[in-house]
């Protein structure tokens, strides 16, 4: 595989869940309306972030299937990107919003994978306020045929 990882304590990331009411209500109608558009929900979770660190998510993905990725970021920060990389480490996705758009602390995006392989996404956002502690939200939903 592709991605390494470190086997010491100190190098292991690990994945702490946050709760964010705004963020959940985003989530939710995010999640609404796809699901009136034929995607269902396949992941989801809230993590913990630090500001200007990538939080990196593995996920398996199916060749030819429609998969629509959304990561929601804290309010507070001003600049949020999301770069998703193949099983050989290629970047197939690169989005960056920053604070002073409508709803930039929302990244929406479709992906069809061609090979049924896992991916890496790596969400960051920048928050000035927060340096640890940031909230984040990951969704991976799926087209239903």
């Amino acid at each position: 595989m592709a991605f390494q990882f470190s086997v010491y304590s100190q190098d292991v990331i690990r994945q702490v869940s946050c709760f964010d009411s705004t963020l959940k209500k985003e989530a939710d109608s995010l999640k609404e309306s796809f699901y009136k558009q034929g995607f269902i929900v396949v992941k989801e979770a809230t993590m913990m972030m630090e500001s200007e660190y990538e939080m990196p998510v593995i996920v398996p993905l199916t060749q030819g299937s429609w998969y629509q990725f959304v990561f929601i970021g804290d309010l507070s920060s001003k600049l949020y990107e999301v770069r998703m990389y193949d099983y050989n480490e290629k970047q197939v996705v690169y989005v960056k919003h920053y604070a002073q758009d409508k709803m930039a602390n929302i990244i929406s995006y479709s992906y069809i994978p061609k090979f049924t392989e896992y991916h890496m996404i790596k969400p960051v956002q920048v928050n000035k306020l927060k340096k640890k502690n940031v909230c984040g939200y990951i969704m991976m939903l799926k087209k239903v045929k």
